[in-house]
């Protein structure tokens, strides 16, 4: 079964196209890895909650939009190994590729697959 590792980040929402570029070359460096899929979306109906929601999770700021990430994988196997891989590679390094986003509030996780319908 597939595995999934899962982001939510906030991105100033002038920063778009910066985010869509940087989203673009992290995609290429995941599949040269292993990646099956890899999927960026920008939040456009992402409502505040009263208790917890994707804004309040990644702490948005006004100037900012919530963006929802995952990239599939063929198996934990191949994710562990590939993440490493994406890790070290020099094109994603922050003095190349600077990450458009404040990486302190992106929650992230890898998921076990357990229903693909």
């Amino acid at each position: 079964m597939t595995y999934v590792d899962g982001f939510v980040v906030a991105v100033l929402t002038k920063d778009r196209e910066t985010y869509t570029k940087h989203a673009e070359a992290a995609a290429v460096v995941f599949k040269e890895n292993g990646a099956l899929n890899v999927v960026e979306c920008w939040g456009d109906d992402v409502p505040e909650g009263k208790l917890t929601s994707f804004p309040m999770a990644v702490k948005r700021k006004d100037d900012e939009t919530v963006v929802f990430s995952w990239v599939v994988w063929p198996s934990r196997q191949v994710r562990d190994k590939g993440m490493e891989a994406v890790m070290a590679d020099p094109r994603l390094q922050p003095d190349t590729n600077p990450m458009p986003f404040d990486g302190k509030r992106m929650i992230y996780g890898g998921f076990e697959v357990i229903v693909d319908a």
